[in-house]
């Protein structure tokens, strides 16, 4: 994993993948050549194909291609972003009466592989289910889990990311560069990838005659994120009221990541809201001192000590006494499995680098990060915290093999590109200009919690779906709860939200007792929603 600053490292481990540097070879062959005249063309290859959900089959037309995004104002006329997506749309029906779904992955940056080809799309990758997938050829099946038994659905990829790629339009090669370094500045943010998405959704609704239809976001991680300042936007800039906006994974505010804590100290609140989560962990890998009939009701108790008898411990800082101290350190050996003497040297705050490091240390394993149901060997089991994520080790060989080939066999899309993993990113700006905020954007940690409140209060009727994983260490899903049920709404607008948990970590879909589930859950969700009479 390439190194980053503090803000973007704790973003770039958001994202529902393994975050990979991208080949940089070929955006520089072009810079020292001449500008790709193909990116400033929109691009579309279409396909047909049909996949069976719910023993029903489902014929559909799929469109792999590019649209090209403009700059504002001085700039409306100069491309600045060739955007990716693969959309599939089913046959024989009237677009005015079919939901269309915008389906993204975090980051940021990443490229929408991982739910493309674990969640949604026709075709779904098999991978083990909590230990590292064998090595190629890997299974591509047909996804009895895809949505597209209720709704149509768009997999984007982000600028930068996939297919998608920033463009330098320029004959001169350092008036190229320069464009280059502007079209960075703008897009890799907070507000500019926001911005970003908000004009594909547009462009993509013009494109496919899709205004009438019913509106959906799907964002995972840094995803739900987006899904936030991208609510706003649409709603409040583009006058583009959404049916409903789905959330997996969920991180709005940064304050409350258990990735590194221990750089914002004084802010105790990732300790407490991810200790339900190092529960569940140490419930799966039986590394309770005294385990529990089931892992549920102990998850209500262990959420009740976070906020409770734990948050007060914690908020005394050094006034806490000895005897204070040494009990809740027992009580935290209860529900987490480390040892007391860890907990009191760690002065009772663990972060969840220091918790994957720790948990099965005596068998010098790390425990996963995006699914704590994964171990692997530990790099240097000496170290603080883990070296890397055996989930993303496990799996991400067989997402990356299976699109690849999939893309250009099946929707005959990506002769002689790249396909990346994830953006080459060198900074990426986390501050937010929330609404109503005056004169320049805020310059504080990342929360994008007002975003998706105005949105709501704007369209009193936006229907608001969150879903998470119990063995998600990289966004603890009571941290989600917690953000939730802190949104500055009133409380008429509480009943929009709703809610689902899964035995499963950050990719839900991963695990597929849960995948059936979450698309039983989304479906769902999108009927009850989709005004279609």
């Amino acid at each position: 994993m390439h190194k980053l600053s503090l803000a973007a490292a704790l973003a770039a481990l958001l994202f529902g993948s393994v975050a990979v540097a991208a080949d940089k070879h070929d955006d520089k062959a072009k810079s020292d050549d001449k500008p790709d005249a193909s990116l400033v063309q929109p691009q579309t290859s279409s396909s047909d194909g049909s996949v069976s959900v719910g023993g029903h089959r489902v014929d559909y037309k799929a469109m792999a291609g590019t649209l090209i995004l403009h700059g504002s104002g001085d700039k409306e006329d100069e491309p600045q972003v060739s955007m990716f997506y693969a959309a599939y749309f089913k046959k024989g029906v009237p677009a005015g009466k079919r939901p269309i779904t915008f389906i993204y992955n975090g980051g940021p940056g990443s490229a929408t592989v991982w739910l493309h080809m674990g969640a949604f799309g026709p075709r779904r990758v098999v991978t083990s289910d909590d230990s590292h997938t064998p090595a190629a050829p890997y299974g591509l099946v047909n996804n009895d889990y895809s949505l597209l038994d209720v709704s149509d659905v768009v997999f984007i990829d982000a600028p930068g990311a996939g297919f998608s790629r920033l463009i330098a339009s320029d004959d001169d090669k350092g008036k190229r560069d320069e464009q280059m370094k502007d079209r960075r500045k703008a897009i890799f943010g907070v507000d500019g990838d926001g911005h970003a998405f908000a004009q594909f959704i547009t462009q993509f609704l013009s494109k496919y005659q899709r205004w009438n239809s019913p509106k959906y976001l799907f964002g995972e991680s840094y995803g739900t994120t987006r899904s936030a300042v991208l609510a706003n936007i649409l709603e409040n800039e583009d006058s583009v009221d959404l049916n409903g906006v789905i959330l997996l994974s969920q991180i709005l505010n940064f304050d409350t990541s258990i990735d590194g804590p221990e750089f914002n100290p004084g802010v105790d609140l990732p300790y407490e809201l991810a200790l339900p989560t190092f529960a569940a962990t140490a419930f799966y890998h039986h590394k309770l001192p005294q385990a529990p009939a089931s892992l549920e009701p102990f998850l209500d108790e262990v959420k009740q000590y976070a906020l409770g008898d734990y948050a007060q411990a914690l908020m005394v800082g050094s006034r806490l006494g000895d005897a204070q101290r040494q009990a809740v350190a027992e009580k935290l050996h209860q529900y987490t499995g480390l040892p007391v003497a860890y907990l009191l040297k760690a002065n009772l705050r663990v972060s969840g680098g220091m918790f994957e490091q720790q948990l099965q240390a005596d068998g010098d394993n790390t425990t996963g990060r995006l699914d704590s149901r994964f171990s692997g060997p530990a790099i240097d089991p000496l170290n603080k915290s883990s070296d890397y994520d055996p989930q993303s080790s496990a799996i991400s060989s067989a997402y990356v093999a299976a699109f690849n080939d999939y893309v250009r066999r099946d929707l005959k899309f990506g002769e002689g590109r790249q396909y990346r993993l994830y953006a080459d990113i060198d900074h990426w700006d986390f501050s937010h200009k929330a609404p109503g905020v005056q004169g320049e954007a805020l310059q504080s940690s990342t929360n994008v919690m007002p975003d998706l409140a105005t949105a709501m209060k704007t369209n009193p009727n936006l229907k608001v779906y969150l879903n998470g994983g119990y063995y998600d260490l990289a966004t603890p899903f009571f941290a989600a709860d917690y953000e939730m049920h802190h949104l500055p709404i009133p409380t008429s607008l509480e009943g929009n939200i709703s809610y689902s948990w899964y035995p499963s970590g950050h990719m839900v879909y991963a695990h597929e007792a849960s995948l059936k589930q979450l698309h039983d859950n989304v479906a769902h969700f999108i009927e009850q929603t989709d005004n279609v009479k």
